[in-house]
């Protein structure tokens, strides 16, 4: 009887141990999901341009490559120097490139007959009076420039159109979120997130002039610089109810 009621006991023990180590299961209700609403706004501002970046260069071929350089030379110093007679200031006018190479001559059967050299020398050039642009650009061209392009427009402080312009992309989408929940019959809470892009997209012309000389000094070089626009994008999260 001892020997039963002893193997009875260790068997319940076992029992209690191996409901111990089972799995537990507790009865959770599931997350409720947040409950959110994506907006995006655009807030643009136009600006007229107050100041032009441009790269003005003389390029030079002689079948000698010191006779090139020497006459490249010369002509980029008189071009600078009527740069600079229309009031730009010497930290204004940087040089950008200056290089020079070989151009192989070919005669009417394909084969090599000699070279000539090309030497390039060009400087980026800030102007700040844009009413001088056109008449400085016919300058540079009578003192010998032949290669000018990249004519960009900007403004000098954007900071100012900046923040306008955030500010009407950010209301633009603060009535977006609002007309949205109206018609879906929700509440706006609170803003979780706050993203944005801005760009300032500016007109950008690319071209080559004629060579030293090509245009009449009575003619100035036409250049309309348009508007610029600063351009800020908002993407807005609210959580709604």
């Amino acid at each position: 009887m001892n020997k039963k009621y002893f193997a009875f006991a260790i068997l319940t023990v076992f029992t209690l141990v191996l409901s111990a180590c089972g799995p537990t299961t507790i009865n959770q209700a599931a997350p409720e999901l947040a409950r959110t609403l994506n907006v995006t706004g655009l807030g643009v501002v136009y600006l007229t341009p107050d100041i032009v970046y441009i790269n003005i260069g003389v390029n030079t071929q002689r079948e000698n490559a010191s006779e090139a350089v020497a006459i490249n030379k010369e002509q980029t110093n008189a071009v600078i120097q009527a740069i600079k007679d229309f009031g730009v200031d010497p930290k204004d006018i940087r040089t950008t490139n200056f290089s020079i190479w070989s151009n192989p001559q070919y005669d009417e059967f394909g084969q090599v007959k000699g070279s000539n050299y090309a030497v390039d020398n060009t400087v980026n050039v800030t102007v700040r009076d844009l009413d001088k642009l056109g008449d400085l650009l016919d300058a540079a061209i009578q003192a010998g420039a032949n290669s000018i392009y990249s004519i960009q427009f900007d403004v000098e402080d954007k900071t100012e159109a900046t923040k306008q312009a955030r500010t009407q992309a950010v209301e633009d989408a603060k009535v977006e979120a609002q007309e949205l929940a109206d018609a879906a019959g929700v509440s706006l809470l609170t803003i979780d997130n706050i993203s944005y892009y801005e760009s300032s997209p500016t007109p950008y012309y690319e071209g080559k002039g004629g060579g030293g000389g090509a245009v009449s000094e009575s003619a100035a070089v036409p250049i309309q610089p348009g508007q610029l626009a600063i351009s800020v994008t908002v993407n807005i999260t609210y959580s709604i109810k």
